[in-house]
């Protein structure tokens, strides 16, 4: 069942994310599914899933998400991506600044019958608003003592 679980999660990158395939979504989350990280304006189930990955596709539509590890075991999985993007459409209220990102995320999901039916996740939020210029990097020199 792990490697079921691995496969359906490459393909939420690979096939929902990269490339924009939305029925992939429903193949592969339940309807009800439960969101703990919800992104900017992620609506509630499946639906909001797709909401969220067509915002976040038109904000980087070069878009790439890419799997550095992926363990499973049970009813969860886990993977640590990096997700590299340029900045072309609005994202979460920012005009759209033209800037690259490449920021690290760590998503766990579990399953029930082949489906997602839960999501955790945690993004450098803070690495992404200071790459899009929103907030200043910090000034390691100035934090020396």
């Amino acid at each position: 069942m792990s490697q079921e679980h691995k496969v359906i999660f490459r393909r939420i990158y690979d096939e929902v994310f990269n490339q924009g395939i939305l029925a992939t979504v429903d193949e592969l989350v339940a309807e009800e599914v439960i969101e703990h990280a919800p992104g900017p304006t992620q609506g509630p189930g499946r639906e909001g899933f797709k909401h969220f990955v067509l915002s976040f596709r038109r904000a980087f539509p070069d878009l790439r998400i890419t799997v550095e590890d992926l363990i499973a075991e049970g009813d969860r999985a886990v993977a640590r991506i990096t997700i590299r993007g340029t900045h072309h459409g609005d994202f979460m209220g920012i005009a759209p600044t033209g800037r690259a990102i490449c920021i690290t995320e760590t998503n766990i999901l579990r399953f029930q019958e082949g489906k997602i039916v839960e999501h955790w996740g945690n993004g450098d939020d803070l690495g992404l608003l200071q790459q899009l210029g929103i907030i200043p990097p910090l000034d390691h020199a100035s934090q020396a003592t």
